[in-house]
């Protein structure tokens, strides 16, 4: 994936890439974008790890510990691929960063399939490199710890 242009936060990308799909009362803030029960799933999650994120408070909670980890430098331009029912649509971009502790760079490629109802998301699955992830954070361990009440529950 071209990376020649980029977008500056991850609700920037998704308004590029979801355009009138999404609610315009949404803007570029991503919870703003969910609808109250967004199912967010990580397929290529490690073992023992955060597999799924349900419900918008949760992901209000677990965004910043993303944050706290991850220091994202932008997003590359998206391309989408619209289904025929016009709900759902699969992604293809990239990010550059880097790990916040650890600084080792986190540039990554991800396919997302997005279904989106009444102008706001309502499922969200992330596929990624699980192996960039634990280089940019220092391991399974600083994922497990960091995340531990969103694998229990």
């Amino acid at each position: 994936m071209s990376d020649a242009q980029t977008i500056p936060s991850f609700g920037a990308m998704l308004r590029v890439a979801l355009g009138d799909a999404l609610a315009a009362d949404a803007g570029e803030d991503f919870l703003a974008m969910c609808d109250d029960d967004i199912v967010f799933q990580f397929p290529f999650a490690p073992p023992g790890t955060v597999t799924e994120v349900r419900g918008k408070v949760r992901m209000a909670a677990y965004l910043p510990k993303v944050g706290a980890l991850l220091a994202f430098e932008s997003m590359g331009t998206p391309i989408t691929h619209a289904a025929m029912d016009g709900e759902t649509f699969v992604l293809e971009f990239s990010c550059k960063g880097s790990g916040s502790e650890t600084g080792a760079r986190y540039d990554q490629n991800y396919i997302s399939v997005i279904r989106v109802r009444d102008g706001r998301i309502v499922h969200y699955r992330d596929y990624w490199n699980p192996l960039i992830l634990l280089e940019a954070v220092g391991g399974i361990e600083t994922l497990t710890s960091n995340f531990q009440e969103f694998i229990d529950g």
